[in-house]
């Protein structure tokens, strides 16, 4: 062999030593690069967990507060409400007692001897200003006699023949008048039907 061939073939040989640890490397270093991939999947996976558990705990906090606020709400209507009820009539009451303060007068000028003319006209005016204050209220008096029976809107009492076929099926006499208030029936018309 030549020198020439030689030196060929030990730069080859060379090359080829160079080579291999370059090769080693490069597998070494996939290698690792996998090994670290799954080190770095597996720490996702626990910082996953631990992050949804966080979200959880995060959630939790806040369906409790919601559910402590909404009991709160609860409570605090029901509280409303109750005082609504007890204090609603307040108002109700204090526009009621001028008319107590005139029924009041009345009975005391009934005691002294009034005029009786006098003491019909005072109990006139107390009962206008009372159904004054009743239609305030949205009360007012049903209509009952003459009108066709409804059994929604007026109690029968009883039953009466009727003195002609035309009155038949309707209020013939109120015995006691009804009151609606808003259109709803506060009290029933108790009343005498024609049969």
């Amino acid at each position: 062999m030549s020198k020439k061939d030689n030196k060929q073939n030990k730069a080859l040989d060379e090359e080829q030593l160079e080579m291999q640890p370059e090769e080693n490397l490069n597998q070494e270093k996939q290698e690792a690069t996998e090994e670290t991939q799954e080190e770095v999947h597996e720490e996702t996976d626990e910082e996953k967990i631990v992050r949804l558990e966080a979200e959880l705990e995060k959630e939790k906090k806040e369906y409790v507060f919601l559910l402590a606020e909404f009991d709160n709400f609860r409570k605090r209507t029901m509280r409303e409400k109750q005082d609504l009820i007890k204090n609603g009539a307040e108002k109700a009451m204090l526009e009621l007692l001028p008319v107590v303060d005139d029924m009041e007068r009345a009975l005391q000028a009934i005691d002294e001897g009034g005029d009786l003319d006098s003491l019909k006209e005072g109990v006139g005016l107390i009962h206008s200003k009372f159904m004054k204050y009743l239609e305030s209220q949205q009360v007012k008096p049903m209509n009952s006699t003459g009108e066709d029976f409804d059994s929604e809107v007026f109690e029968a009492v009883t039953m009466f023949p009727a003195p002609d076929e035309s009155q038949r099926g309707k209020v013939i006499d109120t015995v006691l008048k009804g009151y609606m208030i808003n259109d709803k029936v506060l009290r029933h018309a108790k009343v005498v039907v024609g049969q």
